[in-house]
């Protein structure tokens, strides 16, 4: 698949039982921030289980850019040579993030205090998205953002040559903000602190103190207040990429709503900042299990099997859980057209500015295959049909890979086959989800293939 070429139409049918294991690719944000810590210390990190997804792969080739040597190993294994914090030179040529949204922003972020310039870009997805939110914080430490309308790429980053420490409280839950300012903060002097009123994950704060930063979490009345003391040299690290939870939700979800499923997902990274989707599912009344609960490079993770769940329910999915599972939103309204009753979620108006809006594209979606959705800013609900999704619609996934899996997803159930008009950008974060998905049962096809 290719998420930046010919469009690929796929369709799902309804399909017989999902059974065997399901060995999902390396976590999407640990994999970003394993490449780039690992470019910002001294000396070779070696990673291993790395997602290679074309999202990773063109933060690697970023790193590369900005100096340092990355290397591929072997299958997930790879060697990144840093430079240290504050060491990055000036790229040669427009950094391309394609598709990376997390990427563009966290690379903004590390580079912003080095006296470097860089241009960066993306596919046509990428360049709708607004990175105001990153580039205001960093103007505070001294760097200049120019570019199009909106706070849009292309986007010229001018990084301050004199950074200062800031203070900054984040406006709106996100682990982009929070991390990109965190990277920053490392080339600043003396302490960056970063307030979160509502947690989001904590994977830049577990890999920073890992590297050898000063870097203390505190709850306090005016939230989780995060302290970085700036210009640590970084160590490098022997790092092992637990599974992606965002990318186990497909097969946990499909295994949840095909009759007589029974999947197992192993090594799954468990951070509670990213479980919400599973904490929702067992709500709903869906058979998960957790085996050989463990902690590995300060991650928790265990195995995670998802049997057929008849008998879900609908329910409401608190604001304050929306960070820890606003990737699985897509996902999780799937599940809900599987259930009876409402499934309200939210606190989910960031789902707007992902790689699309995907409050629409899933509301246009579900009702393309006769699935009743409301939606207001900042919340979607779901009214479920038991066993009876009709199906029989195309869905576009506006170039966002989730929207795709999700509407695969709901073909394998549905009474109707469903199609989505390209599935080419699964490639971004999935690369595999075809033949896996396949191998367990289902049943995709390429329309015109």
């Amino acid at each position: 698949m290719s998420g930046h070429g010919t469009p690929i139409p796929m369709t799902s049918r309804k399909c017989g039982p999902l059974t065997g294991v399901a060995d999902v690719p390396g976590d999407k944000s640990i994999s970003h921030r394993s490449l780039i810590l690992g470019a910002m210390a001294m000396g070779e990190t070696r990673i291993s289980g790395l997602l290679e997804g074309q999202d990773v792969l063109d933060t690697a080739k970023a790193m590369q850019a900005f100096g340092a040597e990355v290397d591929h190993l072997g299958a997930g294994e790879w060697a990144v040579r840093g430079v240290g914090v504050g060491g990055f030179a000036e790229p040669e040529n427009v950094i391309d993030c394609g598709n990376a949204g997390t990427g563009v922003r966290l690379i903004m972020g590390a580079m912003a205090t080095s006296p470097i310039t860089a241009t960066f870009t993306g596919d046509a997805s990428l360049r709708k998205r607004p990175m105001g939110r990153v580039t205001d914080p960093l103007a505070l430490f001294g760097a200049v953002a120019v570019g199009r309308k909106g706070g849009r790429l292309p986007m010229t980053i001018v990084g301050a040559a004199q950074p200062v420490p800031v203070r900054y409280v984040v406006p709106v839950p996100s682990a982009q903000v929070k991390s990109a300012v965190l990277l920053a903060g490392l080339n600043a002097p003396g302490k960056t602190v970063v307030i979160e009123k509502e947690a989001t994950r904590d994977h830049t704060e577990r890999m920073l103190a890992g590297f050898g930063a000063e870097v203390t979490v505190e709850q306090t009345d005016e939230g989780r207040v995060i302290t970085l003391t700036g210009q640590p040299e970084l160590q490098p690290q022997v790092i092992t990429v637990p599974r992606d939870p965002s990318s186990a939700a497909f097969p946990v979800c499909a295994a949840i709503i095909v009759e007589g499923s029974d999947v197992l997902i192993p090594n799954i990274g468990l951070n509670p900042t990213r479980a919400g989707l599973f904490t929702t599912l067992r709500e709903m009344g869906a058979d998960l299990t957790y085996e050989n609960e463990r902690i590995e490079g300060g991650e928790p993770m265990a195995d995670l099997r998802a049997r057929f769940s008849a008998g879900l329910h609908g329910v409401e999915v608190p604001p304050e859980r929306a960070a820890s599972m606003i990737d699985e939103f897509p996902i999780l309204s799937v599940v809900a057209s599987f259930a009876s009753g409402k499934t309200v979620m939210l606190g989910v108006k960031e789902l707007r500015v992902k790689e699309c809006d995907r409050i629409d594209a899933m509301v246009k979606g579900l009702r393309a295959n006769g699935v009743t959705v409301d939606e207001t800013e900042d919340t979607m609900t779901v009214h479920g049909m038991g066993r009876d999704v009709p199906g029989g619609g195309v869905a576009a996934t506006f170039l966002d890979h989730r929207i795709a899996m999700s509407f695969m997803c709901l073909g394998m159930a549905s009474v109707a086959p469903v199609s989505v008009d390209d599935a080419g950008p699964i490639v971004t974060s999935f690369p595999i989800f075809e033949p896996l998905m396949t191998r367990l049962g289902a049943r995709l096809e390429r329309v015109g293939a």
